[in-house]
């Protein structure tokens, strides 16, 4: 039997998520002890995330207690996780993918066709506030951060009438009453890695990596492999208006991505096939940018973002 200690964020849907893990692993016949870690992405609460822009807010704490040895491997939400990591660390496991999409909550309208003029609409993500911009310019979107219980909690009093999602973390948690759509990504584009969980370790370590290799899913590390390829080309973290949906078809991988302006004024939209998962990514994303994604990005570098990029 073999000792794993488990990192982990303290929200509710990051202790489902590592829980759920610890579970499986403890199947294997591992005793797994769980330590909570608090990043500053929980401690920064009341400003919208693309305001904050430090990447790896949600995960930095829990690399430097990896990285000092404390525990044996962190759980994160794969699309929380920087797409270019430190040489300290690999992803050993990308696990099975929950629903990619987004989903539209409310608890009185059942899409976003049928909601009325200036109705208001909460959501923390650049990405979806420019895709909602683009298709109902005369929606009121307001930031609604906190998690996810405290963002039902907001709709359900009543301070929006709507609220756009991750499908997945509904899906883990059971709260799914509210959900009216599942978006299409024809419409809103998820973000790159969303749904999948990545399984994080200490560089070389070959022993903790093989524990975990039962985990690895292998058309979800392909398909989110793409996906971070293409936020990496296009040096963007998961908070800025940059949408990414890969998915394994007829043996190979199809890829659709955005580029968007936050108010929605414009929406560059382009999808390839390919068999390469960081190729097809990587020339989806240059494309985008020599298509104008350059300039729309280095305005919201300028105008949103406020705080220092991490290293």
């Amino acid at each position: 039997m073999v000792r794993l200690r488990v990192g982990s964020r303290g929200s509710q849907l990051a202790l489902w998520q590592a829980h759920h893990i610890s579970d499986l692993l403890r199947e294997r016949g591992h005793e797994v002890e769980l330590e909570i870690i608090k990043t500053t992405g929980d401690k920064i609460t009341d400003v919208a995330l693309a305001k904050v822009g430090t990447k790896g807010m949600f995960t930095k704490e829990i690399e430097e207690a990896l990285d000092e040895g404390r525990i044996d491997l962190a759980v994160h939400s794969l699309k929380d996780l920087p797409t270019e990591l430190s040489t300290n660390f690999e992803i050993a496991a990308v696990t099975k993918r929950e629903n990619p999409r987004d989903v539209f909550c409310s608890r009185k309208y059942m899409s976003i066709e049928e909601l009325p003029r200036g109705a208001r609409v909460g959501t923390s993500s650049l990405r979806r506030q420019a895709q909602l911009k683009a298709v109902r310019p005369d929606l009121d979107v307001h930031p609604l951060r906190g998690n996810v219980d405290t963002r039902l909690r907001r709709l359900e009093a009543g301070e929006y009438d709507a609220i756009v999602l991750a499908a997945a973390g509904l899906n883990r948690l059971g709260k799914t009453e509210l959900i009216r759509q599942i978006i299409p990504a024809e419409m809103m584009c998820p973000a790159a890695g969303q749904g999948a969980l990545g399984i994080e370790i200490r560089a070389g370590d070959s022993a903790t990596r093989q524990h975990l290799a039962f985990l690895d899913d292998a058309a979800a590390r392909a398909t989110t492999t793409c996906e971070r390829a293409l936020l990496n080309k296009l040096g963007g973290g998961c908070q800025v208006p940059i949408g990414a949906f890969a998915e394994v078809r007829d043996g190979g991988l199809h890829l659709v991505a955005i580029v968007a302006d936050p108010d929605g004024s414009k929406v560059l939209r382009e999808s390839r096939a390919g068999s390469d998962p960081v190729q097809l990514g990587e020339s989806v994303g240059e494309t985008l940018l020599q298509r104008g994604g350059d300039a729309i990005l280095e305005a919201v570098y300028g105008q949103e973002i406020s705080a220092p990029q991490q290293p």
